[in-house]
């Protein structure tokens, strides 16, 4: 009777560790860069906070910082879409290649009604 006894005690603090560690818990950041391999370590893509399709090498940003990154052309997850969350529009394609289709474009006609 002891050991059953013992046993259910075991149970309950072992119940009682697991909900303490689930309640302290940190909170996942809000974004995350995706890092990648060799030198330095160069960000390779951006994600929202609790994207499960990040990989283990990745570091916090804050939302400033997940902005400029887009910004300047590195990727966004396709999962998660971080630029659409962070109100980024026209991300299909980086600056550079945006400005070469500007510049390729036709010239736009604009209408004045003032006359």
């Amino acid at each position: 009777m002891k050991r059953i006894d013992a046993k259910i005690a075991a149970l309950h603090r072992r119940q009682a560790e697991e909900d303490r560690g689930r309640c302290n818990r940190p909170q996942p950041p809000d974004w995350i860069v995706e890092l990648g391999i060799g030198t330095g370590r160069p960000p390779a893509q951006v994600h929202a906070g609790d994207c499960h399709m990040a990989g283990k090498r990745r570091r916090p940003v804050d939302r400033e910082e997940a902005r400029r990154l887009l910004a300047t052309g590195l990727r966004a997850c396709s999962h998660c879409q971080p630029d659409i969350q962070l109100g980024i529009l026209d991300l299909a394609h980086p600056p550079a290649v945006a400005a070469q289709r500007r510049q390729d474009a036709p010239p736009r006609h604009t209408c004045r009604n003032d006359q």
